[in-house]
């Protein structure tokens, strides 16, 4: 908060200007944050560009938003070949503990980030913004977050395509999802959770729109 002053009628006010120790104190917040979700998807579905262009994504939109860590991670799983795991999510993200945009901590660690002890809704899983995600009851819903995970953060092995191709499909196929509003149709522990809700509809951008979806990701730095 700083102070103008100016003159009516030959007599001094001081007046009450908001903005230039908020906004650094704003700045400073994002500076140091360690976990987002995305603002924006890549604009082609569930095609990431795999791992490497989903981590890019993520080092992208934090760059913008002035972060200073460099080393981020999509919070997403991958198969191998076989079907057997390629990548953990829950192994991709480092130690923690993490925290938002606005100073929040979301976890403390591994272990608290797949508990019900996690601090991620629609309050705290804010986007690189330090804005709150659209998600179940607002227009569009976007509460769909990509994951290709189970509850543990490990690939799922749900059957079928849970990863759409190991986030290089746009068309058939179908990833899991979490809400990070942790809300759904139902009152079930798979509606409420954060990285392992259900399947998309498809890997395209309509089909992921219609389920609720943008091709949002969990980024998270790997500390």
């Amino acid at each position: 908060m700083s102070f103008s002053r100016i003159s009516a009628g030959g007599i001094l006010f001081s007046v009450a200007v908001a903005g230039t120790g908020m906004t650094a104190a704003v700045q400073a917040q994002q500076a140091d944050m360690t976990f987002f979700v995305t603002s924006v998807g890549k604009g082609n579905g569930a095609d990431l560009g795999g791992l490497d262009g989903a981590d890019a994504h993520c080092a992208t939109l934090a760059k913008a938003a002035r972060a200073k860590a460099t080393n981020w991670k999509a919070y997403l799983s991958t198969a191998l070949p076989g079907g057997d795991a390629g990548a953990n999510a829950r192994d991709r993200i480092g130690k923690g503990p993490w925290q938002n945009a606005k100073g929040v901590v979301v976890a403390k660690n591994v272990s608290d980030l797949h508990s019900d002890n996690n601090n991620l809704n629609k309050q705290t899983a804010l986007n690189e913004k330090g804005e709150m995600v659209k998600a179940r009851g607002d227009t569009p819903n976007e509460h769909d977050i990509l994951t290709g995970s189970d509850p543990a953060g490990m690939y799922s092995t749900a059957g079928g395509d849970t990863t759409c191709g190991n986030w290089t499909k746009s068309g058939e196929g179908s990833a899991i999802v979490g809400h990070h509003d942790r809300a759904g149709l139902k009152e079930t522990r798979h509606m409420k959770s954060w990285n392992s809700s259900h399947g998309s509809r498809g890997c395209s951008q309509d089909q992921l729109k219609a389920s609720g979806g943008a091709g949002l990701v969990y980024c998270f730095v790997a500390n």
